[in-house]
């Protein structure tokens, strides 16, 4: 008899299977929730305006790599493409969704470890995200992980990616909002 899923029971905060263990999602500092929310809401009215897909802020998707188990991983914000997902899929279908989100977002807290974080990236990708954005609140950067690599972005410069069409995020504005808390 083979593994074939890890189920994990719900818990608050959520808890996700990362490097072969359960590992509960730290619970969030206000730094970590406005960055979470205010990406969360510039990428919502994208999505729903031009009808693109679906974004949720820590939202269960049902990941499988290839030749892999299936895990559950919560990122911190995500979106699902309506090709990915169609408008028309069952509220089951769309509640725990089988498939990685199309891009993920993960807003980097001080007790992350990078091993994990970059453990993450990898089973979003290889189980058919688009994109991973890790977003440092305290460095002030983002890191877009694809299939070309990674492309480190500054405060200065602007968010967008070819699986987010027409979308852009200043991050400039993110990053002064979080740095108007100090």
């Amino acid at each position: 008899m083979s593994l074939r899923e890890i189920v994990l029971e719900e818990t608050q905060p959520e808890t996700e299977w990362v490097r072969e263990r359960a590992l509960q999602k730290v619970s969030p500092t206000y730094r970590h929730g406005l960055a979470q929310s205010l990406i969360a809401t510039a990428l919502r009215s994208w999505a729903y305006a031009g009808r693109h897909g679906r974004v949720a802020t820590e939202w269960r998707f049902r990941v499988t790599p290839p030749g892999e188990v299936t895990r559950p991983l919560v990122p911190d914000v995500a979106y699902i493409s309506y090709i990915a997902l169609p408008a028309d899929a069952p509220i089951e279908a769309v509640e725990v969704p089988r498939a990685a989100p199309t891009v993920a977002f993960e807003v980097l807290s001080p007790d992350d470890r990078a091993e994990d974080v970059q453990h993450k990236v990898e089973v979003y990708l290889t189980s058919g995200s688009s994109a991973v954005i890790t977003v440092d609140p305290v460095r002030e950067r983002a890191v877009i992980y694809d299939s070309a690599g990674e492309q480190t972005l500054l405060p200065s410069d602007v968010l967008a990616h070819p699986a987010l069409p027409g979308f852009t995020f200043d991050l400039s504005s993110l990053f002064a909002h979080i740095r108007s808390l100090r």
